[in-house]
């Protein structure tokens, strides 16, 4: 009995099996991703922004604690022209024990913008200010600006 050569080779694919994933089934996974991220991917954006505003924070209280050396060395809080780089650097001023920050350096706050630094504040002797992801003041949700409690 002679074998049909188009028999023997179905038999021959069939065998050997084809490996691999159909174009459906790459669809429904990447559908299936899809969906995961639609419904993940924005709280975990919140929880990045709600941790640079206590970043933010944390740092104002940092430097705050600093101001209160400063002002406890010199008898006073540095101006507004002097700014919170007064914590770093003496200027040539009698009493100045510093430098007052770690590292000698006064970070940007946790979106890359210079902290504002006023002398005298609103309601208290000063204010340190983030203007939060926008980088100006006012706004809300993540572009609201943090600012130093009232002493």
């Amino acid at each position: 009995m002679t074998k049909h050569p188009c028999t023997e080779r179905g038999r021959w694919h069939a065998q050997q099996g084809e490996a691999g994933f159909t174009l459906v089934e790459m669809l429904v996974v990447i559908t299936i991703i899809g969906m995961i991220m639609a419904l993940v991917g924005p709280r975990v954006l919140n929880y990045l922004s709600e941790s640079k505003a206590k970043a933010a924070k944390i740092q104002i209280e940092s430097f705050s604690s600093a101001l209160d050396l400063y002002f406890l060395d010199l008898g006073r809080y540095p101006t507004s022209n002097e700014g919170l780089s007064a914590l770093t650097r003496s200027n040539n001023q009698a009493g100045w024990n510093g430098p007052y920050l770690r590292g000698g350096v006064v970070p940007n706050d946790p979106w890359g913008h210079l902290y504002v630094y006023r002398s005298p504040g609103a309601s208290a002797p000063y204010e340190i200010i983030s203007l939060g992801s926008d980088g100006q003041e006012g706004g809300g949700g993540t572009a609201a600006d943090i600012v130093s409690g009232a002493r």
